[in-house]
């Protein structure tokens, strides 16, 4: 800044020097009104510019001379997150696609979800209908469809199109039952898949296909990929009310990911 004030209090001086002949006085100027008379003196003949547009340009430059402030550091992220926002991602991941719901209230004690999303889309899979999740729970999801489901179809029926999703977000207790506890679906962290549909319209089904020789392979393998990613995994195997379906949810335990 130091620099750019003495070159420009050289050009003024040179110029006023030309300007005014031997015998005749400069007009003195205040000395905290220096840089500014300077800049706008300046200004305009170092950008070309015609003298209606000086002061418009004035202010320009002295926004670019101006400091970086601590408030400038969210500048680039509210451009992304508008940019997120136009094509249709959540939860600052390119990958996942839908829009944010925001807070959804339980009507039960103990339901509900904070920063709720309506995922449509995952790592370039469709789902067959909307899923109201957290980020976390979505974020979960795009692991196991990227290290699980992908790899484990591979070039099957052309690969995976679509995962069917049989729930999402919905306030009830575990398995419906009167008393239980409230269900991870109730609280926005758990997501049940019922198949996958392959890029030839042909689906691998839960219910149809576990215990099969490939299909039923192809799902033993995205189960147990999904232990991990998500604290609690059930399959078919588990009891009568995953007989058709993956149960996954992000509920966390000291002992590890419970798998069944």
């Amino acid at each position: 800044m130091k620099r750019i004030v003495a070159f420009l209090i050289g050009v003024t001086l040179a110029q006023a020097a030309a300007a005014n002949p031997p015998g005749t006085s400069l007009r003195p100027v205040a000395r905290g009104d220096l840089a500014q008379a300077i800049i706008a003196d300046v200004t305009p003949r170092v950008l070309g510019v015609q003298p209606q547009t000086e002061q418009k340009d004035r202010k320009g430059l002295l926004q670019l001379l101006r400091p970086r402030t601590r408030d400038d550091s969210g500048f680039s992220d509210a451009i992304q997150s508008r940019k997120d926002r136009r094509r249709g991602t959540v939860c600052n991941d390119p990958k996942l696609v839908g829009e944010p719901v925001g807070y959804v209230p339980g009507k039960l004690s103990g339901c509900g979800v904070q920063e709720a999303i309506r995922l449509r889309q995952v790592s370039g899979v469709a789902l067959s209908q909307p899923a109201v999740t957290d980020c976390t729970t979505a974020k979960a999801l795009k692991t196991w469809v990227e290290k699980g489901v992908m790899p484990a179809v591979g070039r099957h029926g052309g690969g995976v199109a679509e995962l069917r999703v049989m729930a999402s977000y919905s306030c009830r207790t575990r398995n419906n039952r009167k008393g239980a506890r409230i269900s991870e679906h109730g609280k926005g962290r758990a997501i049940d898949i019922g198949g996958v549909t392959l890029k030839n319209g042909k689906e691998i089904s839960v219910l149809k296909d576990w215990g099969k020789r490939k299909p039923g392979r192809i799902l033993r393998k995205m189960h147990k990929a999904a232990c991990g990613p998500f604290g609690t995994v059930l399959s078919p195997e588990s009891d009568r009310y995953h007989r058709d379906h993956f149960h996954f949810d992000t509920a966390r335990y000291r002992s590890g990911p419970y798998c069944r």
